[in-house]
């Protein structure tokens, strides 16, 4: 009789990213994952010790791609802009994984991929390299915030998003002036979350390297 198939690690993981295209972290196991390649649970931790680190490989997977023929262009502010975006556009085309990348991080290829060179372009601003770890980390926090949550946008129903909007119609026109007034007074022109996201997380982004930038001292 023909043993059970031996799925390698890259198998493993597309077909981990295939799950969680159409689930989330929560719901996601080991148990699962092995059910659809018609195998067992321990024939998998041969290539992965715990569903969280299977979760990190599955989003550094994703940061990897994101930076597969990246070339550093311009000063540092249009460096870390260009890898904000690329990023942003990766986890976009797969926006369940978002939420693991927000959740779990990584530490493969990808992530130090990310890593080197955000640190490579907060070095060429010419802050201190003592300050350089504390502004990455802010930096960091700030895009997988942005990112996550765009995901978490994303990922609705159109019958969700229809719902969604008709509650913030209600809640915005329908504010008591009286109770409300600022919020009446811009009811027809504050936007829900969910619109002109581009432009938000552009703007974000730029305020925050804009902070950044004014922390310099002279060279």
């Amino acid at each position: 009789m023909a043993g059970r198939r031996r799925w390698t690690t890259e198998e493993i993981l597309d077909a981990a990213a295939e799950m969680l295209r159409s689930s989330d972290a929560d719901s996601f196991s080991v148990r699962k994952l092995a059910a659809v390649l018609g195998t067992d649970s321990s024939s998998l931790y041969r290539h992965f010790r715990s569903k969280t680190e299977l979760l990190r490989a599955v989003a550094d997977r994703i940061l990897l791609a994101a930076m597969d023929g990246h070339r550093p262009e311009g000063d540092w502010k249009r460096r870390l802009t260009a890898l904000a975006l690329r990023v942003r556009e990766a986890f976009g085309q797969q926006p369940q994984l978002a939420g693991v990348w927000g959740r779990y991080a990584s530490s493969g290829a990808g992530s130090r991929l990310v890593m080197e060179e955000a640190l490579q372009a907060l070095r060429a601003s010419g802050l201190p390299d003592a300050e350089i770890p504390v502004r990455y980390h802010r930096l960091a926090v700030l895009i997988s915030a942005l990112i996550a949550s765009e995901a978490g946008a994303g990922s609705v129903t159109p019958e969700e998003h229809e719902q969604g909007m008709e509650l913030f119609r209600v809640a915005v026109l329908g504010a008591d002036p009286e109770r409300f007034p600022a919020l009446a007074h811009f009811a027809r022109e504050v936007r829900p979350l969910g619109e002109d996201r581009d432009a938000a997380f552009e703007e974000i982004l730029a305020a925050h390297l804009a902070v950044i930038e004014a922390s310099i001292g002279p060279a």
